[in-house]
């Protein structure tokens, strides 16, 4: 396992490959388990709770997450080619933030609740319903697998302020 460079939204060369449409797995690979197991170290390593793999420049069909608490065991889910559907029409609002849009955090209104399929670590298909946090943040991780940040949920102007703190956030570092 290894730790990747997540992308962010303050680099030209990176924005670009985060605006990418992602494509899908073909199969479930001991190379494609590899690249898991390097993301959940990546994303932990963060640290952050979702991430999807065009975030470490590999613009695939996965998605890595942990909601546990950090009193909790981690317990950590694959994601392989994950389709959405049939989302509630109660919405839900949540602050979200972003591994790739580095310390900007902004409240993004999504379904509360929606269903999805995806093959999981083992490449057996799963179908089950998402709520809660759960539900933002698989809504949140496949937004990247179209090419979209959180952020253009956001109007022009905190756009453009979450991009001026990446850029902050940038020559700090």
């Amino acid at each position: 396992m290894a730790i990747r460079r997540i992308l962010t939204i303050d680099n030209a060369a990176d924005l670009a490959t985060l605006k990418k449409i992602s494509t899908p797995v073909e199969a479930v690979t001991d190379e494609v388990r590899a690249l898991m197991d390097d993301m959940l170290e990546t994303m932990y390593d963060a640290p952050g709770i979702g991430l999807a793999a065009v975030q470490i420049g590999e613009p695939v069909r996965i998605i890595v997450m942990d909601l546990a608490r950090e009193d909790e065991e981690p317990a950590p889910r694959y994601f392989i080619n994950p389709e959405l559907f049939d989302p509630s029409e109660e919405l839900f609002v949540y602050e979200e933030g972003c591994l790739s849009v580095p310390e900007y955090f902004d409240a993004v209104e999504r379904p509360a609740r929606i269903k999805l399929r995806y093959l999981n670590y083992q490449g057996e298909k799963v179908e089950e319903e998402a709520e809660g946090l759960f539900a933002v943040c698989i809504q949140h991780e496949m937004d990247h697998l179209e090419g979209v940040l959180f952020i253009d949920h956001l109007s022009r102007l905190r756009r453009d302020r979450a991009m001026a703190k990446a850029k902050k956030v940038a020559r700090v570092a």
